[in-house]
């Protein structure tokens, strides 16, 4: 790490503060997308069964996630290159523009199919500036945290990510509550794209003064061919983390949808119930990745991959009811084992390489997983539910990826003792 980085209470809680705002933004960005995707569907990818819209309206959502693996490759290469602090100024500035765009820009009625078109590319450009921005802020919140509370330090990334998707719900429930579907549609699902502009502005703000965590020793001509040297690594990433991909958009941002078209509540009590899984999660975060500076990680990391795959099927089904109190409580419960799992995650993933590829080879192998399963995720649900004609199909994806994440567990080395490696 390097020396000028200091642990002071000031000066942690200003790198905490360097290290999330970005996220806030980034993850606000793409869950409001996910949020309207009903609306969106409708407005740029008309179609006469419902069910078509909506799945062309989730691969738009998805086509985001592809270019996440060439942000990360990009970003990581600048963020072990030149430093931590030019990926992450850089990534929250081009995820901005994009997120504008798709506020203005018109819709099918208006421009034809040109308009779907646009918005797909918008969604990539915002995907490749994700690709960079989470996975940058893990190593510098891992390399800036005192000993002893490296997962608690990495693991606040994941609160401003977290963050970012209250918010947006919070916002969406306001204007959902606030207009009739006459006005969502006209104009209303503009609104928190167009804000988003104002996060993006606070962000860089706050990040113009963070110090740097990478020495210039560190430093590599290529951090992308050292890269091509612990490939099996980088697959270990991608496997620890399929299950907070699909966990993450299952629960957060295709339980939304789900709500509303196949259990038949109101948008309103949709959003009310994500925003009280999202508070679940913000909580349970911090706490699991404490738990796992003191424990270690594979402890927490092995109860919570259990409880997944046990408890998926059995909270969803609690909540394909009409009692509003069982749906509460399945997501509740689909909230905390889930952030169990993720809390000692951003940790474990610095702790597995040296400093000179440790941004690009985190970027990567997260990006690859959030990519092919993350952003494709509520697609898949929709088609699982379609094909097997049953409205609780998808839980049985989020088991599979749970334990196929348990697995890679007890491949990893637990060095919540030690010291990240040089």
């Amino acid at each position: 790490m390097d020396a000028t980085v200091s642990h002071n209470s000031k000066t942690r809680i200003a790198t905490i503060a360097a290290g999330v705002i970005g996220n806030v933004m980034e993850w606000y960005d793409f869950a409001v997308y996910g949020f309207f995707a009903h609306t969106l569907g409708e407005l740029f990818f008309p179609a006469e069964d419902d069910t078509s819209s909506l799945i062309a309206s989730f691969g738009a959502f998805a086509a985001g996630f592809l270019m996440r693996p060439v942000g990360g490759a990009f970003f990581g290469y600048i963020g072990d290159r030149i430093g931590r602090k030019r990926a992450l100024n850089l990534s929250v500035l081009m995820m901005a523009v994009p997120t504008f765009l798709i506020g203005a820009m018109p819709t099918y009625d208006q421009i034809g199919v040109a308009a779907a078109i646009i918005l797909v590319v918008l969604r990539m450009l915002q995907g490749l500036s994700v690709g960079g921005e989470y996975t940058s802020s893990i190593v510098y919140l891992a390399e800036s945290a005192p000993a002893g509370k490296r997962g608690l330090f990495a693991s606040t990334s994941l609160l401003g990510a977290t963050g970012g998707i209250l918010l947006g719900s919070l916002l969406s429930t306001l204007i959902s509550s606030t207009l009739n579907e006459e006005q969502m549609n006209a104009w209303g699902w503009r609104i928190p794209f167009l804000l988003g502009v104002l996060v993006a502005g606070v962000g860089f703000l706050i990040r113009r003064h963070m110090p740097e965590t990478i020495s210039e020793k560190q430093k590599v001509d290529n951090p992308l061919r050292e890269l091509l040297r612990n490939w099996r690594r980088v697959l270990q990433v991608s496997g620890l983390n399929l299950v907070t991909a699909v966990g993450f958009y299952g629960i957060f941002v295709f339980m939304v949808t789900w709500l509303i078209k196949y259990v038949h509540e109101p948008r309103t009590l949709a959003l009310e119930v994500n925003t009280t899984g999202l508070l679940i999660f913000l909580l349970g975060v911090p706490l699991f990745a404490w738990l796992s500076d003191r424990v270690g990680r594979r402890p927490v990391l092995i109860g919570a991959g259990i409880a997944i795959a046990v408890l998926a099927y059995p909270l969803t089904w609690l909540m394909d009811h009409p009692d509003e109190q069982m749906i509460r409580l399945g997501e509740m419960g689909l909230a905390l084992a889930l952030s169990a799992f993720a809390g000692p995650v951003p940790a474990v993933l610095t702790e597995m390489f040296p400093g000179n590829i440790r941004v690009s080879a985190v970027s990567v192998g997260y990006n690859l997983t959030y990519a092919v399963f993350g952003g494709t995720t509520p697609m898949v649900a929709v088609w699982l539910i379609k094909t097997e004609q049953d409205d609780l199909a998808f839980a049985w994806y989020l088991t599979a990826a749970a334990i196929i994440s348990l697995l890679f567990v007890f491949s990893i080395r637990d060095l919540a003792k030690g010291s990240l490696p040089d």
